[in-house]
């Protein structure tokens, strides 16, 4: 006997054909989009129509893990780095893991800031990554650049001489990216040694850095590491399905001691919004909004890419859960 409702495909085929067409359709919403004037981006019209795009590429999107990253990425993060390790005595131990560390360029950073401004803390940082081969290249903090320019320009060169991990990945607007394209001439001469086209991190710097290959959905990655005072989990987990990214991310913050604090962007914000309710995180206001737009390439991206951000809003009554990329956890 028939079914009462029988399906005219099978289930399989009605998904394809619809992936199908939202591919088509995000192909020509993206022309649209970079075709309307700013102005019209800013109407409230426009905002529901760039959540809605949003949303499809958030479901249909391949996500894949990523090594681009730059040296000094986020200022405003780094400083509030500082002001969270005001009441940190002298002489203090400070304790911070980094999660999904890459090519290390995230780590160097922090040892920088937080050396240079509170030379009287210890800081041992532990840098975590699933690639053995970037813990590896990461490790001997030496890159490279083709030439330094007087101008300021470090690292630019020709997409025929990105082939090494300097240069991997670091695509934007179709052009290879270096890796110290954020930074000033002073700050590349007080983090490396220069040694021709070769840029290797300062011993000074190098110090108290142990690295390490874990896998950060391990249930006993908190274990591996041990507690630690700041947990610095930035721009990876965008890259995972929202469901695996939720139970990475608890899994993660298993790692911060009672009263330390979480650094996590580059999320889904309905998964980071969802966890940091669940689990009662308190999120830290200042900076909020500097921290949160501190990563240029992260707001560039709203609405047609996965990782890319929306638009800074303190109109709705979480936003600062919503919104806040730091929080302490009790």
């Amino acid at each position: 006997m028939m079914n009462a409702s029988p399906t005219l495909f099978p289930t399989s085929i009605n998904t394809q054909l619809f992936q199908r067409c939202a591919t088509v359709y995000l192909h020509r919403s993206r022309w649209i989009w970079s075709c309307l004037p700013g102005f019209v981006r800013a109407l409230p019209i426009a905002s529901a129509y760039a959540r809605h795009l949003h949303a499809l590429v958030g479901r249909y999107a391949e996500r894949n893990q990523s090594h681009s990253t730059f040296f000094l990425r986020n200022r405003p993060e780094l400083e509030l780095m500082v002001q969270l390790l005001k009441s940190r005595t002298l002489d203090a131990t400070v304790n911070i893991a980094v999660v999904a560390c890459s090519k290390g360029a995230e780590v160097y950073s922090i040892a920088w800031k937080l050396r240079s401004s509170r030379p009287d803390l210890r800081v041992r940082i532990h840098a975590v990554d699933v690639s053995e081969e970037v813990v590896n290249f990461s490790k001997t903090g030496v890159y490279s650049f083709q030439s330094i320019q007087t101008s300021g320009n470090y690292g630019r060169q020709s997409p025929g001489h990105a082939a090494d991990l300097t240069w991997k990945d670091q695509f934007w607007e179709a052009r290879p990216l270096s890796m110290f394209e954020r930074m000033t001439d002073k700050e590349v001469r007080e983090m490396f040694e220069i040694q021709g086209s070769e840029a290797k991190v300062k011993s000074w710097l190098r110090e108290g850095i142990d690295w390490s290959t874990a896998d950060a959905t391990d249930p006993q990655f908190a274990s591996i590491l041990g507690p630690q005072d700041i947990v610095v989990a930035n721009r990876f987990l965008c890259h995972m399905k929202p469901a695996a990214a939720e139970a990475c991310l608890r899994n993660i913050v298993s790692l911060v001691k009672p009263g330390g604090y979480l650094f996590v962007s580059g999320i889904d914000l309905d998964v980071r919004t969802k966890v940091a309710q669940d689990l009662g995180w308190h999120p830290v206001p200042d900076l909020i909004r500097e921290v949160y737009e501190g990563d240029p390439s992260l707001i560039q991206g709203w609405p047609l890419e996965y990782w890319g951000i929306e638009p800074f809003s303190n109109g709705c009554s979480d936003w600062k859960i919503r919104f806040a990329s730091v929080f302490q956890v009790q």
